[in-house]
């Protein structure tokens, strides 16, 4: 029993690895939840902050973009902790600089995993796949 106690988290660790390590698609994993949490209030790119989420356009919305309201891009490829949509998400912006509310405005916050999806794929560059 003492050996199982001390594997269980080691096994856990690992998987959790694994899945890290799992690449993340652009149009598969981070496009969904722009389009159930953002794409109603950034569709255009007139609104406030000016981003067009819609699918098509997203990606050069997004990456290596220079946000509207602080000096980090959008999306810092390979930096989760240096984009400004991370901290927004987060709600972590105003203390890193930023302004307004955190997103989605007026929603629930995105949840933990849709979170670690979206840090996934900043961590594997942001790839436009």
């Amino acid at each position: 029993m003492k050996h199982l106690i001390i594997a269980l988290p080691i096994a856990f660790g690992a998987l959790s690895a694994a899945h890290a390590a799992e690449p993340v698609s652009f149009a598969k994993d981070i496009v969904p939840v722009l389009k159930s949490r953002c794409v109603m209030c950034h569709l255009t790119g007139q609104e406030p902050g000016n981003m067009k989420l819609a699918p098509k356009a997203a990606h050069a919305a997004l990456v290596g973009v220079k946000a509207t309201e602080m000096a980090l891009n959008r999306v810092e490829p390979g930096k989760p902790d240096e984009s400004y949509l991370v901290l927004k998400l987060d709600g972590t912006h105003v203390a890193a600089g930023g302004t307004g509310d955190r997103m989605p405005t007026g929603g629930a916050p995105l949840s933990a995993e849709q979170m670690a999806t979206i840090r996934a794929w900043i961590e594997q560059g942001a790839p436009n796949n």
